[in-house]
């Protein structure tokens, strides 16, 4: 009786790794793709802006708000969004102006004022990866369907290391390293176990830090960010491009303001652009004598008010800073350091960082980069595993291997995650639930999933 049900046991548990690798395989091949070509933006980003640098100059440089006034001339109707310190003084500076939640990017020469290219914010060749890689270009959509892939993908290699792990005795020969001498099935074999036991971890904590930039998750840790936090704050990170875009209309609204535009006649009319622009003129020099971990953005204020914010957006976010400084005086009005936000934004903040690859420099890339080789190696290998033995009529479940003991730990998990992603948590009884009430009542199926034996 006891290798009966170790037996279903072993079937069930294979049938949902099935189950999530079937849905979650396409997935990981593109978001490893997508993830790993993101995961060396900083490299790309700088190669493309290398047309920009290395710029001569034969006087002085035009001053900052004359620079966001030309910025704003090549895209009308449109106010200063952010002006970009640059790195080194022979870069072109960039300013991002808007029109409501559209953004410009703009390259200015820092001298004669030229327009050296302009370019949509969303338009950037990493912003497009970023939505290819968290959204598939489907907006919120997209965003659930990556949500729902990264979930089952944790079951699915949750499901695998308590397949793979070795029992009864067995050596590390298959697990820890493969057997290269036992022919082209247990390469395979070897392959996918000794592939899925070295990254399954840090793939699971790849999806985990992950998961705050998706649409539905990251409005559920929004919710409990509210309640643990002890002051309201704006988080630091995005919840889809729906959230992003909201929040580039409300700092276009707020720049208006600033700008002394008003309504008239259905449309936005200029007025007195000079004088709040001039406020840069003071904000920049004294921002660049902070020495902030760049790129550093400043931005006008949110409404009425006179105080501009001075923000480090620095990929590796325990070195951002957000300074708040008067736009008349230049005296500093508020400072928050990374260590002075609430503990739930500086736990995401380095997990974030980590699943950039931007929290220890290079070293964090190539461990980023082996975990989505691994992956990709890992759906792979399971393709053709699969392939190869599967019989005419049937899932192709292989025999039971060894013993397989009910694990309260893996029960545990899977129903961590039910809660932690309740998304994931409805999905999962949806498909118990159509696997009890139908395809045990359906015999051809039954047999087919190995919920029945043939």
């Amino acid at each position: 009786m006891d290798a009966v049900r170790e037996e279903n046991l072993y079937r069930t548990v294979w049938r949902w790794h099935f189950y999530a690798g079937l849905f979650c395989v396409p997935f990981i091949l593109w978001l490893s793709a997508t993830g790993g070509l993101y995961l060396f933006k900083p490299q790309i980003e700088a190669m493309i802006d290398r047309p920009y640098a290395g710029l001569q100059y034969t006087g002085p440089l035009a001053s900052p708000s004359a620079q966001a006034g030309a910025a704003m001339a090549a895209v009308p109707g449109s106010v200063l969004h952010r002006f970009v310190l640059s790195d080194r003084i022979d870069q072109a500076t960039q300013i991002v102006v808007g029109k409501g939640a559209e953004e410009t990017r703009v390259y200015i020469h820092p001298q004669t004022l030229a327009i050296l290219n302009s370019v949509g914010e969303e338009d950037r060749l990493m912003r497009l990866v970023f939505r290819l890689h968290g959204e598939l270009m489907a907006g919120a959509a997209g965003s659930l369907i990556v949500e729902l892939a990264a979930s089952w993908a944790i079951i699915m290699l949750l499901t695998g290391l308590f397949l793979w792990w070795p029992r009864s005795g067995a050596g590390l020969a298959g697990t820890v390293y493969p057997r290269l001498r036992r022919g082209k099935a247990a390469f395979w074999r070897d392959l996918h176990a000794v592939t899925g036991i070295w990254i399954s971890l840090l793939a699971i904590f790849l999806i985990l830090t992950g998961l705050p930039w998706a649409n539905n998750w990251g409005n559920y840790l929004k919710a409990v960010r509210g309640m643990a936090a002890s002051y309201s704050e704006k988080q630091d990170w995005s919840a889809g491009s729906a959230a992003d875009a909201r929040d580039r209309a409300a700092l276009d609204r707020g720049a208006r303001m600033m700008m002394g535009e008003h309504a008239e006649h259905g449309g936005m009319v200029m007025a007195h652009a000079a004088g709040p622009l001039g406020a840069l003129d003071l904000i920049v020099p004294r921002a660049q004598a902070l020495g902030l971990a760049g790129p550093v953005e400043i931005s006008p204020p949110a409404g009425p008010d006179t105080m501009w914010l001075v923000k480090s957006n620095a990929a590796n976010r325990p070195l951002r800073t957000t300074i708040g400084m008067d736009g008349n005086t230049g005296e500093i009005m508020s400072r928050e350091d990374f260590g002075q936000r609430p503990f739930i934004d500086r736990v995401i903040g380095i997990g974030v960082a980590a699943h950039e690859g931007a929290l220890f420099g290079w070293v964090n890339q190539a461990i980023g980069l082996v975990t989505v080789l691994g992956l990709i190696l890992l759906a792979l290998s399971a393709i053709v595993m699969w392939w190869r033995r599967r019989p005419g009529g049937a899932l192709g479940a292989p025999s039971p291997q060894g013993m397989i003991r009910h694990s309260w730990l893996l029960v545990g998990l899977v129903v961590a995650l039910a809660f932690l992603a309740p998304l994931f948590g409805v999905s999962l009884a949806v498909v118990i639930a159509f696997e009890r009430l139908l395809l045990r009542r359906a015999q051809g199926p039954a047999r087919w999933l190995g919920l029945r034996a043939g």
